[in-house]
């Protein structure tokens, strides 16, 4: 089964020239870095040499996955299993896992190795991963705490990017057997969801809770313009973040959330379908797009139309696929070595606790995003890493 016929793909996205520039901009990331990892963002465009100490690096893994599945390339695949020995050593030292990101940093690198190599390292750490994420769950909230010392009152909360973590444990439980991974991955989707989505079909950024009594307390942002806002790449983990729950649990309740959030984010599009970084700002602000979460947005709708059998949802991803390609990728290594231009990490506002980071740059996992959409358009039924 296809989703639409390869000959009409061109109606939509040049996918030809769109992947040969991404395999190409792989490359040159490759030779630049060596033995690095891409930061979090770039610097005027171009990524300097990082070490693996962030939640992003799993993405750049995932980059290089991804173009070995497009191209069959040896190289990538080489350069991938050597990251799986610095994600094993990274977990076994635990080395900068003061946080909820496991699945950031183990799926589309540790997991996809397992997948497409076999590689038992990969399935380990994985699974060691999984282990740390699980033991950050709070019996009173239920919920897996995002950040920080555990049980701190100033730390005891969630936050919506979770919901790209939980497919970690998720998988855990497929290859384990052992049902505790799968019980804390739903318990948090089902108490996020019930905190974070709005009437609106909006979304919080985080979430509190009292740490005596579980009870959720108030809603806030960490990344969004203000509390009460829709901080655009926060509303794109939500529907991505549906999408996947959708795939492992086939519930009405996942679908019913990925639905209304997609809701929101297409209908507060800009003319020029690049979002800005937060839904409080629309056509003639001056504020900065944030291409990354249209990336996002685009690889959940993908996987849901996978599973609906939706046409209508799936020609409307490949549009918007299209208008990504045109407006905001890199198109020569001379211009960038990442894929996407003009995201952003977080922008300071009056009314946030942010600073300005990445703004108007790459980041690392808009790139990983949107070559995860070029393979999903060169194959529908290709299967994420998530």
């Amino acid at each position: 089964m296809t989703m639409l016929q390869i000959e009409k793909l061109k109606d939509f996205i040049e996918l030809d020239d769109a992947i040969a520039i991404a395999e190409r901009q792989t490359e040159a990331c490759m030779e630049a870095l060596g033995d690095k990892f891409k930061p979090s963002h770039s610097t005027g465009n171009f990524y300097p040499k990082a070490e693996n100490v962030e939640w992003t690096n799993g993405l750049w893994t995932g980059e290089i996955n991804v173009m070995y599945e497009l191209t069959g390339k040896q190289e990538f695949k080489q350069k991938a299993l050597e990251h799986v020995g610095d994600f094993k050593f990274r977990i076994d030292e635990g080395i900068s896992i003061d946080n909820h990101d496991m699945g950031f940093l183990y799926s589309p690198s540790c997991v996809a190795a397992y997948i497409l190599y076999g590689s038992e390292d990969g399935k380990t750490s994985a699974l060691k991963a999984a282990d740390y994420l699980i033991s950050r769950f709070q019996e009173k909230g239920q919920f897996i705490q995002a950040w920080g010392d555990i049980g701190k009152a100033e730390n005891y909360r969630l936050i919506i990017d979770c919901l790209m973590n939980i497919p970690l444990l998720f998988w855990a439980t497929k290859v384990s057997g052992r049902p505790r991974y799968r019980k804390v991955a739903l318990a948090h989707f089902n108490t996020s969801i019930q905190c974070i989505l709005r009437l609106d079909n909006s979304t919080y950024h985080t979430y509190y809770f009292d740490p005596d009594t579980g009870r959720p307390t108030f809603g806030a942002t960490h990344q969004g313009n203000r509390n009460d806002s829709a901080w655009t790449r926060g509303q794109a983990w939500g529907i991505y973040g549906s999408a996947l729950a959708y795939r492992y649990t086939h519930s009405g309740k996942a679908l019913d959330v990925f639905q209304r959030t997609l809701d929101y984010f297409l209908a507060h599009l800009p003319d020029s379908v690049i979002p800005f970084w937060d839904f409080d700002f629309t056509d003639g602000s001056t504020e900065s797009k944030d291409s990354s979460a249209l990336a996002i947005a685009i690889c959940g709708m993908m996987e849901m139309s996978r599973h609906l059998k939706d046409q209508d949802l799936w020609t409307k991803a490949l549009k918007l696929l299209g208008e990504l390609y045109r407006k905001c990728a890199a198109k020569s290594p001379k211009e960038s070595n990442g894929q996407l231009l003009h995201g952003v990490y977080c922008r300071k506002t009056p009314t946030n606790d942010a600073r300005n980071r990445g703004v108007d740059e790459c980041n690392t996992w808009g790139d990983y995003f949107y070559v995860e959409a070029l393979m999903r358009a060169r194959n529908p039924e290709w299967m994420a890493y998530w």
